[in-house]
């Protein structure tokens, strides 16, 4: 990271949800409202100790927070790093990061008096959250997924459906989550009255972004909490990032606790797919244009006339063609770096930690683990990495081994 950009401050968003030129809300009049009165829900309930407590108990009792920090010693020895730590976010109920959030914007949903929940998925991890979520609150819940998702997610479809929510297939475009994203906003437009669209990444119109920070953001609390007590600074944090919620999550409270000197180098890994030289990639940082999609101004993979471009991953949760606003200003301050990751290195970094640690990670993490290597080799030997897993991989397997990965 430049000298130029160790100097820059991190000032997050103003008053209408821009950070710096990024984020806003691109919206129908009909919609305004409806945000406004979220966010205006949104801001008491965080000066409400009442709300931070249930909040903060559910994250206790029944998510099973704070989740642990892991020193890998032999994952840090094959990527020959000092050391490594694992924020295993795959030990939450559900299996993965999605539900710090979907605790908090259903809670939100109740304060609200809307007594039915919408959200979207790729992966299925936000949708079964969701769905998870609505059945311990008794909301009456409905989950927008890709059919080409929902081929490859199949097990949290099930699950999805056992929890009591409906899936609602979304054939329009390729089937992925940013169909998914589109037909769910849309489903809102219609029925902003009764319905809570609980949107899962960091993404989409003002005040969603900040909202979806601010549940997540757990994670990095945690963290530094965790590495004080063991006396350890890390050199590097990591994570993935597709839409950017476990991402932004994690860094956000570095951010917030860090002097720009000692702030540690901040690294995001976006979906490459393919290769950043062919058409199927989502590498929106590495590749995209600033423009705007579903409610919100960000880098994008668009053509000559601003349309959306088809996103490919081997990872459900990172196939968007776009990530969030905070994001993209936080790429432009030169306070993270963004590095794209093919498909096979995720899959390598995905066997790696399997074989050494005994973890099975979602491929949206291995994305992540794959950039370990080239920080060793930046940073030496000695150098110590937190790196978040965003999810287990159970939902995975059938995905991996039809790459052939473990045979």
């Amino acid at each position: 990271m430049s000298e130029q950009a160790r100097e820059s401050s991190y000032r997050g968003a103003d008053s209408r949800g821009f950070f710096g030129p990024y984020g806003g809300a691109y919206v129908p009049e009909t919609v305004v409202p409806a945000l406004q009165e979220l966010e205006a829900a949104f801001a008491k309930s965080q000066t409400d100790p009442a709300f931070a407590e249930e909040y903060e108990t559910l994250l206790r009792d029944y998510v099973g927070r704070p989740s642990p920090l892991y020193r890998a010693d032999r994952l840090a020895e094959a990527v020959r790093l000092g050391a490594v730590y694992l924020k295993r976010e795959d030990l939450n109920h559900t299996g993965a990061h999605k539900i710090n959030n979907t605790i908090g914007q259903c809670l939100l949903a109740r304060r609200m008096g809307k007594k039915r929940v919408i959200a979207e998925t790729g992966a299925g991890q936000h949708g079964v959250a969701t769905a998870t979520a609505a059945a311990l609150l008794g909301q009456e819940c409905a989950v927008f997924m890709g059919v080409e998702d929902i081929r490859r997610q199949a097990l949290n479809v099930y699950k999805m459906r056992l929890l009591g929510a409906e899936v609602i297939p979304v054939d329009e475009g390729t089937g992925t989550l940013a169909d998914a994203v589109t037909a769910a906003m849309r489903h809102w437009v219609e029925r902003v009255r009764d319905t809570f669209y609980v949107l899962g990444s960091a993404l989409g119109p003002h005040p969603y972004p900040t909202i979806v920070r601010e549940f997540q953001r757990v994670i990095g609390d945690e963290a530094i909490v965790q590495l004080a007590e063991r006396g350890v600074r890390p050199d590097a944090i990591v994570a993935c990032v597709g839409g950017g919620s476990n991402a932004i999550g994690t860094f956000y409270p570095f951010l917030l606790a860090s002097s720009a000197e000692d702030l540690p180098l901040l690294v995001g890994a976006e979906a490459a797919g393919k290769g950043l030289d062919t058409s199927e990639t989502g590498a929106s940082i590495a590749l995209g244009d600033p423009g705007v999609m579903h409610g919100f101004f960000s880098y994008l993979l668009q053509d000559e006339r601003g349309n959306p471009l088809e996103a490919y991953s081997i990872s459900a949760g990172l196939d968007y063609p776009g990530i969030g606003p905070e994001h993209a200003y936080l790429h432009d301050e030169g306070l993270v770096r963004y590095v794209p990751v093919t498909d096979d290195e995720a899959l390598v970094a995905f066997e790696q930690l399997c074989r050494t640690e005994g973890i099975i990670p979602a491929i949206e993490s291995a994305h992540a683990l794959a950039l370990l290597p080239q920080l060793a080799e930046e940073l030496g030997p000695d150098a110590i990495v937190l790196l978040t897993v965003s999810g287990r991989g159970d939902k995975d397997v059938d995905v991996v081994r039809e790459a052939g990965i473990g045979e």
